[in-house]
């Protein structure tokens, strides 16, 4: 029962995140929507982390077979991309490596900002 709550909070997130984004009038995919409000709650504590948590790790988990559906349409789009595949892997390595980059980069100011964070904690004297 713990898991249909938790998937429950997740799609009704999911569920405001498409309304906004027929809404909105913002080229802005629903699900960016989605994951703006999930971070922003549970940033405010309006959602707990444990409220979430396992079903949200199930679902990181079961990620890669959520590929699989579209790498098949890729296979069966060969006659359209063959004529450009050279163009299209160029893309796609480009691409992800600028992505892994950014998000390194996103990933150390945040730990930065972390960091930061407690020292001026600590240095206030709030660590006991």
């Amino acid at each position: 029962m713990k898991y249909l709550k938790q998937f429950g909070i997740i799609l009704a997130i999911s569920f405001i995140g498409e309304i906004l984004n027929n809404v909105v009038p913002l080229p802005i995919p629903a699900s960016i929507y989605g994951i703006v409000i999930m971070f922003t709650c549970l940033c405010t504590g309006v959602i707990k982390l444990s409220s979430v948590k396992e079903t949200g790790k199930f679902l990181v988990d079961i990620m890669p077979i959520m590929f699989v559906p579209p790498s098949v349409a890729l296979m069966d789009s060969w006659g359209i991309i063959k004529p450009i595949w050279f163009a299209f892997l160029f893309i796609s390595f480009i691409t992800t490596f600028i992505v892994m980059g950014v998000g390194g980069w996103s990933a150390q100011l945040v730990i930065r900002a972390g960091r930061k964070k407690e020292a001026r904690r600590v240095s206030e004297g709030g660590a006991e």
